[in-house]
């Protein structure tokens, strides 16, 4: 079937529309960062660069790291970026531009996320390194999606009954990080956790400058909530709607989160741009391991 102009949306050079970027552009593995000035920090340490592309929010470098082709690009911050940088990767690797039509063969990308988050336990140390086991959205975006094969509903239903979750609040899923690019980037320097994906900064983690939030202890709930020995870790934006869609389009993700903050502690790193470099030099040193 013919995708139509408005679906699959090309810019005048045959790019596709938000990223900027055609099939060539991209390499097989992608890392994803939600800092436009983090893409330079990712691509300063590959061997060469050979595209630099932009538009909007969105950096692309792609160049070679010790032999291994590699995409770093940034997302901006939020789910809804999320839905944007995800399916425009996919149709650039599973979509005819010329055809205007699916690939009979999908292909499958490695995305793996380095970001930065807050702790929610106060045994997690600031600069230490977490990966996301599994990750509960806030967010609503993988419920447009027929999803819930991919979802964990046990945990789901489990979570809103310890919280007492509002019916006004968009329902939490369960999603889960790929095993095998898992073992891939494991190590004793990293902490498997379950990842909170919420839909602000501000309110939605707790924060209060001049807003009261509809639930005070929302907080201390995720940190106490535990199931069959799975206990909520931390706190981010993108990592749910990374996985769910993966899930979905039949790629491998994982999400590397560099804990710069513990909000159960206070704590708040004095050092956050050298823990970031590090978890940047670690996670590109695993990918390209042998």
């Amino acid at each position: 079937m013919k995708l139509s102009p408005s679906e699959l949306i090309l810019n005048p050079d045959n790019s596709i529309y938000h990223l900027n970027l055609q099939p060539e552009d991209i390499a097989d593995t992608i890392i994803t960062v939600g800092d436009p000035d983090r893409v330079d920090m990712v691509s300063r340490y590959f061997d060469s660069i050979e595209i630099k592309k932009g538009k909007r929010e969105f950096i692309t470098h792609t160049g070679h790291f010790n032999g291994k082709r590699l995409t770093v690009i940034s997302t901006g911050i939020g789910t809804d970026n999320i839905d944007i940088v995800m399916n425009e990767l996919d149709a650039l690797v599973n979509i005819d531009f010329k055809n205007r039509a699916v690939k009979p063969e999908a292909s499958s990308l490695d995305i793996v996320r380095i970001g930065t988050s807050g702790a929610l336990q106060p045994d997690i140390a600031v600069d230490s390194f977490l990966m996301s086991q599994y990750a509960i959205g806030f967010d609503n975006l993988l419920h447009f999606y027929q999803s819930e094969e991919v979802q964990h509903p046990e945990i789901q239903l489990a979570f809103i009954d310890h919280t007492n979750w509002s019916i006004f609040k968009s329902i939490p899923y369960v999603v889960n990080c790929d095993m095998g690019l898992a073992k891939r980037l494991l190590s004793d320097s990293v902490r498997q956790g379950f990842t909170a994906t919420n839909v602000g900064f501000y309110g939605p983690q707790g924060r209060k400058l001049r807003l009261e939030t509809e639930d005070n202890e929302l907080n201390s709930k995720l940190s106490s909530f535990e199931h069959q020995g799975i206990r909520i870790t931390n706190l981010e934006m993108e990592t749910s709607g990374i996985y769910g869609l993966a899930l979905l389009l039949g790629h491998r993700a994982v999400s590397m989160n560099c804990i710069l903050a513990n909000r159960s502690t206070g704590e708040f790193s004095n050092k956050p741009k050298k823990a970031m470099r590090e978890l940047i030099q670690y996670t590109l040193q695993k990918l390209t391991e042998a």
